[in-house]
């Protein structure tokens, strides 16, 4: 249960922007997630805003008392220190909402589609063409942060969607980037 929280607040500076460090933050903060199996912390970005697009400059950790501050004592920001300004770890205010944070995924790039396709099926590029026209391709609206793939060492965008608010919390697992579309966090 999600019943304490910490902000992380990103400081730019001439080098790096609020985006650029808040991403870099994130990708420590999987990567640490990963590595310490926990699957009871669940994020938020309390800056989030469909319109402008945008995620803000903080980080919000949710999870119980112990959880985060056992997490927190871990050298997971080791070589961010210098950017990240940590709030006290505190109590979910009492009147808070719920709601899920999940990432949502787009098929975006209609050339990539054709060439999975034209593999998988064996199909000329013609064929993968009649099959998959242009217009499949999605302008996604959602904020994202950019992270690189552990796998492949790419850039790649995590669209964040946030589902309805809700009165109740939603008890469930998250996922290695705190994420969710079962168990819910505080909204406040």
């Amino acid at each position: 249960m999600t019943t304490h929280y910490i902000d992380l607040r990103v400081v730019p500076d001439p080098e790096s922007s609020a985006s650029q460090l808040l991403g870099a933050l994130y990708d420590r903060l999987h990567l640490a997630l990963v590595q310490q199996r926990l699957d009871s912390i669940g994020i938020s970005f309390p800056g989030y805003s469909i319109s402008p697009r945008a995620m803000g400059n903080v980080l919000r950790l949710h999870g119980s008392d112990g959880v985060l501050r056992q997490f927190m004592q871990t050298d997971w920001l080791k070589g961010m220190r210098d950017h990240v300004r940590l709030a006290e770890i505190s109590p979910v205010p009492s009147a808070a909402l719920h709601r899920t944070v999940q990432r949502r995924q787009f098929k975006t790039n209609a050339d990539r589609l054709r060439r999975r396709r034209m593999r998988r099926k064996g199909e000329t590029e013609q064929q993968a063409i009649e099959a998959i026209p242009g217009a499949v391709e999605r302008r996604p609206n959602l904020p994202y942060v950019r992270l690189h793939s552990r796998s492949t060492g790419q850039p790649f965008c995590l669209f964040i969607a946030l589902g309805p608010l809700m009165q109740a919390p939603a008890a469930g697992s998250f996922n290695s980037h705190g994420l969710s579309g079962v168990a819910t966090i505080p909204w406040f």
